[in-house]
């Protein structure tokens, strides 16, 4: 582990438990981040409000809303606003109109993961899409 990569802090709101574990643990490991997670979009927007992050990595599909809608909550609020923010979603890689209305829609991203993802690539997708 080299010291030259700033301990970053990363929400991951994610409603399947198992991903949230495994991603955890991943990204804990491999880059000794700070990895949050909550399972909800009312429990994310909580711990973003109170929480410095670097980062936020939003599911799509959450138990309490639309996460495009929890986005536009995020985004608004002058307290989460300046916070990137990575959407996971499981849309079908080979539907162009998925991903790229996203992007295209004036969304405010910083990027998008594709599920299911290789956790030992996610990193790399997270570090290149916010050029860290």
């Amino acid at each position: 582990m080299s010291n030259s990569n700033p301990n970053r802090c990363i929400l991951l709101i994610d409603d399947e438990p198992d991903l949230c574990r495994i991603v955890k643990v991943t990204l804990e490991r491999l880059k000794d981040w700070t990895i949050l997670t909550a399972q909800t979009g009312q429990d994310g927007f909580t711990v973003a409000q109170t929480q410095p992050l670097d980062l936020i990595l939003l599911d799509l599909s959450l138990p309490d809303g639309n996460g495009l809608a929890w986005l536009q909550t995020l985004k608004t609020n002058s307290a989460t606003q300046s916070i990137p923010v990575i959407l996971f979603t499981a849309s079908d890689p080979a539907d162009p109109t998925s991903t790229e209305a996203l992007r295209g829609n004036g969304a405010d991203i910083a990027g998008v993961i594709l599920k299911p993802f290789n956790v030992l690539q996610l990193v790399d997708q997270i570090c290149t899409q916010l050029h860290w």
